[in-house]
């Protein structure tokens, strides 16, 4: 399965980032995960057609309400994992 993996930083945990991709990513269509990293940045791992991906990424860069995206580092990698909701690991 090949998979849009970002890597978002900035002002993005404790400001409920995880939940507003959560339900971006629902209402859109897209599949995978988002979980916080030790780090202070925010994994994501999401799956879809390509237009819904497009308006995926455009959110991720908008962000929550609270948060401030600084940056945000893309890459197809192709994982084993086969995705069929849109969840937030821990």
């Amino acid at each position: 399965m090949r998979v849009l993996k970002a890597k978002v930083y900035g002002k993005v945990q404790g400001v409920w980032f995880r939940k507003y991709t959560l339900d971006s990513a629902r209402d859109i269509g897209v599949v995978g995960m988002v979980k916080n990293l030790v780090d202070g940045t925010v994994l994501v791992n999401a799956s879809g057609k390509n237009e819904n991906l497009r308006e995926f990424k455009e959110l991720l860069e908008n962000g929550s309400t609270n948060s401030r995206v600084d940056k945000i580092d893309y890459s197809w990698e192709d994982l084993s994992i086969e995705y069929s909701t849109f969840e937030i690991e821990y």
